[in-house]
């Protein structure tokens, strides 16, 4: 059976609708993790993260385990609390994120330098939040480890400027987790932003990298990474909020390919949960 780890922030969420907000759970490795497990149930899912002592770290593990996550690798910091975020968005459904996280148990990820948990898993899954959440020394000894270890590395950018120091910095450590990544899910907006590249660029770079993979491009669809598909991919219906449309991708992706999809089949299975997802509020919508 694969089991796969998904690392990174779990945080509480405020979904607003005008003066009202609603309350979750979520993050976007988190959130991957749990579109991961609802599409393939058969797979081990298991998150590694901080949290604190408080109430509301409680209730981030309850709603963790209660989507069928395993959180035996999540560790507890007495004293600490969860980042918190809240979710705007326009009337066509894009949103805006105000992040209070400074502070965040997640923050101290690694800390101790120990990362053989990781070994203990067939895959490992993790983005550009998580690392940039963490100090750099820590990144680097992350990366290394990652280098001399067989376990396969799924990555995502999820490129964030403001929890990175500088650009060359953000650039330098998700240009080696590229070339680390046994899986590329980039998505081709964050790709645009950090190497200032056009959307060409970025799409024949990642057609040259190599190995497999999905460069996101929203409505119009993935571009298949590591094998030549072509298929058109129906645009969402209703979109009201695209918070986790690319979480949602990538866990829909990954539960395809992990049970033995062909490409096609996983690019457009992560195509349709994405497309669904966007017609719901908040990160993580209804079973």
């Amino acid at each position: 059976m694969t089991r796969i780890a998904c690392i990174g922030e779990a945080m509480i969420e405020l979904s607003m609708a005008g003066d009202d907000a609603q309350l979750g759970v979520a993050g976007d490795t988190l959130n991957t993790a749990i579109y991961l497990h609802r599409s393939a149930p058969e797979i081990t899912v298991d998150y590694i993260t901080c949290l604190g002592d408080d109430p509301f770290s409680h209730r981030i593990s309850d709603f963790i385990a209660a989507q069928g996550i395993g959180t035996s690798a999540i560790r507890q910091i007495p004293g600490t609390s969860p980042g918190l975020y809240a979710i705007t968005t326009t009337p066509e459904g894009e949103r805006s994120f105000t992040y209070w996280r400074s502070a965040a148990a997640a923050r101290q990820l690694f800390a101790n330098g120990d990362f053989s948990n990781i070994e203990s898993y067939d895959a490992v899954y993790l983005s550009g939040i998580s690392l940039g959440i963490l100090p750099h020394a820590v990144r680097l000894s992350l990366l290394a480890y990652l280098e001399q270890s067989k376990v396969t590395v799924i990555y995502d950018s999820n490129y964030r400027p403001r929890l990175w120091d500088t650009v060359d910095q953000a650039r330098e450590v998700t240009t080696a987790f590229w070339n680390r990544a046994d899986i590329a899910l980039p998505s081709i907006d964050d790709e645009m932003m950090l190497y200032d590249e056009s959307e060409a660029q970025v799409a024949a770079r990642f057609t040259a990298r190599g190995g497999s993979g999905a460069l996101k491009r929203g409505p119009e669809g993935p571009l298949s990474l590591g094998s030549t598909v072509a298929q058109s991919y129906p645009p969402a219906q209703n979109v009201i909020d695209t918070t986790a449309a690319g979480d949602s991708f990538n866990g829909g992706y990954l539960a395809a390919i992990l049970t033995g999809k062909p490409q096609a089949q996983a690019l457009m299975a992560a195509h349709q949960l994405a497309a669904e997802v966007v017609q719901h509020r908040g990160a993580i919508m209804p079973t």
